[in-house]
């Protein structure tokens, strides 16, 4: 396949690419944004994503969305967690402020291949529509802090800590092993008081020690989701037990503990955990 299919939006027509699964609003954000030709990482399309299956579990579980449509964007949001569909995520990092336009390729790209699940062509807004079902109960506002969330919580969890602890490891060892080494502490450049390697290897270990409470200390902070605050923080157009319900779902397929936030209008409104983090 090759060439261009046509897609509308609110603006108009817009060409896109043939073989694409994203549609119009993807395509003007690319064009709209080429300021670096850096894209997310993959731990965090993997975190959109995982966001937006729960969802469509959820909605279809409080009687929002059928069945058929929601195990389609089930189907379509795990090809894109495995890594599959990588490729169509091509929006630049610096675009509008809140994500819109990821979160919006996101939903059409789920969108485009649940339709061709369900027997149609990829791309387009049927049956599977990007925004009525795939967005549905969602705002960019929300959905993006809670990916970044998901996507800091799995990184720390699966990456950085163990190694952390790892390092740790290695310099305490290593502590004992040079305690009978001496040598000269310098400070300011210059020669001052001895020093046994040992112990100058015993602060290295230290601060590893200090690093891993440092993000144990943050872990409540950026377990909580601001997914279903919607777009800013009144939770209106969502049904009341829908953010409890996502962020349980969340935690069961990452194995992590999530919460819904204290304050919606904080979650939405600050990255102070981010910042913390």
């Amino acid at each position: 396949m090759s060439g261009f299919r046509v897609e509308r939006d609110a603006v108009g027509d817009v060409q896109v690419p043939a073989e694409s699964y994203f549609g119009a609003q993807t395509q003007r954000a690319v064009e709209n944004f080429p300021a670096s030709g850096l894209r997310f990482p993959r731990s965090f399309i993997r975190a959109l994503r995982i966001v937006k299956l729960s969802a469509a579990r959820v909605n279809a579980a409080l009687g929002l969305l059928s069945v058929d449509l929601a195990r389609a964007i089930e189907v379509a949001a795990e090809d894109v967690i495995s890594g599959r569909l990588d490729d169509q995520f091509v929006v630049d990092v610096f675009q509008t402020g809140s994500g819109t336009s990821t979160n919006m390729n996101a939903n059409e790209v789920i969108a485009g291949r649940a339709n061709e699940l369900l027997g149609g062509c990829r791309g387009g807004r049927s049956a599977v529509h990007p925004n009525d079902h795939v967005n549905l109960g969602q705002s960019s506002n929300d959905v993006f802090p809670s990916a970044i969330h998901v996507a800091a919580a799995e990184v720390i969890e699966q990456q950085t800590q163990p190694e952390l602890y790892r390092l740790q490891g290695v310099l305490a060892a290593k502590t004992i092993e040079f305690d009978k080494v001496l040598k000269i502490g310098r400070t300011h450049l210059m020669d001052a008081t001895p020093v046994r390697l040992g112990q100058e290897f015993s602060g290295y270990a230290s601060q590893m020690e200090h690093a891993i409470r440092r993000l144990q200390a943050v872990r409540p902070h950026i377990s909580e989701l601001a997914i279903g605050g919607t777009a800013v923080g009144t939770r209106i157009n969502t049904h009341p037990e829908f953010s409890e319900r996502v962020v349980c779902n969340i935690s069961e397929i990452t194995g992590l503990r999530f919460t819904p936030p204290a304050d919606f209008f904080e979650a939405i409104g600050s990255r102070d955990a981010v910042v913390e983090t």
